[in-house]
């Protein structure tokens, strides 16, 4: 039975390149990465639609990085850069791969795993895109710093470094009070997710620092550490977050992703989809009253729990608006109706 034979059939295009145990390295990242991702859309089936969007989101991130690495095991994906510095018999001037394919991989996953925190926060929306920018900061300045060969490459360090700042303000500051004014389930689910993914993304500067940037270990061993880091910041983070969410009831969070497609089967116009996204959501786990049209009050009990509903099916409909403007619940049976000389 034939090895790996991946840097016979892509010989590699830089004097200082992965070697075949790195190659072995990566097909097991992609192997474990490929797995998760399987496992998170198996389990993503058993949410209700419409509360889908952290499992489908955490899809997105493992599915992205299984192809990254699929692309690096292969040895594809890398440019080679002259290298600045001389350290343990390598010597600078001489080529060393840089995986471009990585920051792409980056350029998805890193806005999407702020996304899988952030969500569940209640942070505002400018904060979110404000958010976002400064994640793609981080990885974009490391990027092009990677691709430098001269001694600029430490001011788009710098500029990542300055990312990550704003980053790590963002979530241990404003978003992790949003989450405590949402309750304290959430505080803390944030909080567990935002420490674990804060401190493994200050390691990626360092990793960064020795490879890519000082020359000081070998593409071998950075493969490596970017292997255990991503590890760690995908699959890890990922699952500890979905198991803390599995607990909470999304319904405060208002983010019923299938309202629309669900108002629009049921009947609903326009009009009473407007007046849903105006009305406050109410807090997970009350029960709220609202009028059918004829004077009677009807009571909606809320769901608790993201798992207290299985298989493929939707999630509670919202609320429409009647002809009145009297909000009211839309899937639910009509009521007897009450004699107007029975009404006070």
């Amino acid at each position: 039975m034939a090895g790996n034979e991946a840097l016979e059939v892509n010989p590699p295009n830089a004097v200082y390149h992965i070697s075949t145990n790195g190659s072995d390295w990566l097909w097991t990242v992609f192997a474990i990465m490929t797995l998760c991702d399987l496992i998170v859309i198996g389990w993503h089936f058993a949410v209700p639609r419409g509360q889908r969007v952290f499992h489908q989101i955490a899809a997105i991130i493992l599915t992205t990085a299984a192809i990254a690495y699929f692309a690096m095991a292969s040895d594809l994906g890398a440019t080679p850069i002259a290298t600045e510095f001389s350290h343990h018999g390598r010597i600078a001037g001489v080529s060393r791969q840089v995986w471009y394919v990585r920051y792409i991989m980056f350029f998805i996953t890193t806005p999407a795993l702020l996304l899988m925190l952030v969500l569940a926060s209640g942070l505002a929306l400018s904060d979110i895109v404000t958010l976002v920018f400064f994640g793609l900061v981080f990885v974009v300045a490391r990027l092009v710093g990677a691709l430098v060969s001269s001694t600029y490459k430490w001011g788009f360090f710098v500029f990542s470094i300055a990312g990550l700042v704003y980053v790590w303000w963002a979530l241990l500051g404003p978003a992790r009070t949003s989450a405590k004014v949402i309750g304290a389930d959430y505080h803390s689910a944030f909080g567990v997710g935002a420490g674990i993914l804060s401190f493994i993304w200050l390691l990626y500067p360092i990793c960064w620092g020795l490879s890519e940037g000082g020359n000081v270990i070998t593409p071998t061993s950075e493969m490596v550490f970017y292997g255990i880091l991503d590890l760690l910041s995908m699959p890890f983070f990922l699952f500890i977050h979905l198991f803390a969410l599995s607990k909470l009831d999304l319904a405060a969070l208002q983010l019923y992703s299938g309202k629309f497609s669900t108002t629009a089967a049921t009947g609903a116009g326009a009009a009473g989809v407007a007046a849903h996204e105006k009305a406050a959501h109410p807090v997970a786990g009350t029960t709220t009253a609202t009028t059918n049209g004829t004077g009677t009050a009807t009571a909606t009990q809320k769901k608790s729990g993201l798992f207290s509903r299985h298989g493929h099916h939707d999630a509670p409909a919202p609320a429409a608006t009647g002809d009145m403007g009297v909000t009211q619940p839309v899937a639910a049976e009509a009521p007897p109706r009450v004699s107007e000389a029975t009404v006070v």
